[in-house]
């Protein structure tokens, strides 16, 4: 269809004489076209409005607007192509259905068109399925010690539904890791995220914002719309701001004490959809009856997993350890100094690995701005075990108690190789902590062979100490039945 000005263009050149051949050699147009508006005598609005006419297609549409509706809760590649429905209505309705592909593949195309060009919402008007994310702030006691944390916020302004995951900062691997576990404990995935500016998944350059590779994987992999509130736009996303405040009153007040952020990660998604219970401010239903109803239009989740980890290749130093943000320091294997290792780089954990892909050891993330040392000493008890000369002036021998530490000290070269071997033997089948309190309890009995050492580990691991060991099978029925004879005496 031509526009207006196109359209004056050919009847002020059919005002010259000119021909539709020539009309249409001039405009770069089809001669036919240029000879329907030569013919044309009534441009008022309403004559010039497009007559739809009637379609053998028409009694099918419906259907077909229903599959393509149902597709936007499905993952891409098991949508409808035009073929597809196509295929399924001469299937389902053989003798009646007599369409031909063409017609169908015109009308899905234009269904898409439409679809996108209707598929925006007023930033305060959110359809079902959509959410916003964003971080909250506030403290908390964990493994004893307070700290501040970061909240992941994940809300659903329809339904007036939120989750929650803390972590230690707004990196992309929390920002990720955050969405992973709420989408797989609410079964589905949004079809939209906003985001507060670029929050933990990218950077903002001028009026463009750049993705981290690894969210970018991350929402590819699940499927979901990303968009971003404006600069200085808060209002744009008042419903996740209200959630946060909502929130940390009744999840952080009185401060929380927890074991760590993972294990408590898992109980808050419960302790929130506790919450769903009370009614909605306005629409007269509970918030859990009316998420129940948003679910359905969530897209299902991806069949492969998805590990939520930035590889990285760091370089050590000469005693094996790497620097992570600048000021956070791990440990390696004291053999790996000055060398290249590969590290998995997760919301709680830095993983090392060694060059075959097998884990060598992993960290506690630590987040903040104050310097930072963690080492793991199971690298170490393997390297002090070779050369128990450097025991001394070893980190792991600060780390033990007054008594453990006298008693290895005042052991001879031999004996202190052994005792470490055993140690780490220990760590590396139980854990470097249960290793480390069998330790401690063999020196408290006052044996410290290598059986003994591991019977405590193992102990520890599975019964525990104060506990009786489990009695395990019953193997007098093994007596019983050599002990009686074909005659059925004994």
């Amino acid at each position: 269809m031509l526009t207006m000005n196109q359209i004056d263009e050919v009847k002020e050149l059919q005002r010259q004489g000119y021909g539709p051949l020539e009309i249409a050699a001039r405009l770069g147009i089809d001669r036919k076209t240029a000879t329907k508006y030569m013919r044309a005598d009534d441009f008022s609005s309403h004559a010039m409005r497009r007559k739809v006419a009637p379609s053998k297609l028409d009694r099918w549409k419906p259907r077909i607007d229903r599959w393509l509706e149902e597709d936007r809760t499905m993952r891409f590649k098991q949508r409808h192509t035009a073929k597809r429905i196509h295929q399924r209505l001469r299937e389902e309705h053989p003798g009646d259905y007599d369409c031909s592909y063409p017609l169908v593949q015109r009308y899905v195309k234009l269904c898409k068109a439409q679809r996108r060009e209707t598929s925006g919402y007023l930033e305060l008007v959110w359809a079902p399925g959509e959410a916003q994310g964003d971080f909250g702030e506030a403290e908390l006691i964990e493994a004893g010690v307070r700290r501040s944390v970061k909240y992941l916020t994940l809300s659903f302004p329809n339904s007036n539904a939120g989750y929650l995951q803390t972590f230690g900062g707004e990196t992309a691997e929390c920002v990720a890791q955050g969405l992973q576990d709420i989408f797989h404990h609410i079964g589905g995935v949004p079809s939209r995220v906003v985001f507060d500016n670029a929050s933990g998944v990218g950077r903002r350059v001028r009026d463009r914002v750049m993705l981290a590779e690894l969210f970018l994987r991350f929402k590819c992999h699940y499927g979901f719309s990303v968009s971003f509130c404006n600069p200085a736009s808060g209002h744009e996303k008042g419903h996740v701001e209200n959630k946060i405040g909502y929130l940390r009153r009744n999840f952080f007040v009185p401060i929380p004490v927890v074991e760590s952020l993972a294990r408590w990660n898992e109980q808050l998604l419960e302790l929130c959809e506790d919450d769903f219970h009370r009614a909605h401010y306005k629409k007269g239903l509970t918030i859990a009856e009316l998420f129940a109803q948003e679910r359905r239009r969530f897209a299902a989740l991806p069949a492969k997993g998805f590990i939520v980890e930035r590889l990285s290749s760091v370089h050590t130093d000469g005693y094996g350890k790497f620097c992570i943000d600048g000021r956070h320091w791990y440990s390696s294997a004291p053999e790996l100094g000055w060398a290249e290792v590969v590290i998995g780089i997760q919301a709680h954990s830095i993983l090392v690995y060694r060059h075959d892909g097998e884990l060598l050891c992993s960290h506690r993330r630590i987040y903040g701005e104050e310097r930072s040392d963690s080492s793991d000493y199971l690298t170490s008890l393997e390297m002090l075990a070779r050369k128990p000369g450097a025991w001394l002036n070893s980190g792991l021998r600060a780390t033990l108690d007054e008594p453990t530490r006298q008693a290895l000290d005042a052991l001879g070269r031999t004996d202190l190789r052994r005792v470490l071997a055993v140690l780490a033997k220990s760590s590396t089948t139980f854990g470097f902590d249960v290793a480390l309190a069998s330790l401690e309890e063999a020196l408290r009995r006052g044996v410290l062979d290598d059986y003994s050492v591991q019977a405590v580990s193992a102990r520890l691991a599975f019964d525990g100490l104060q506990a009786a060991p489990d009695c395990g099978p019953d193997l007098g029925i093994y007596d019983r039945a050599f002990m009686i004879d074909e005659g059925g005496g004994q």
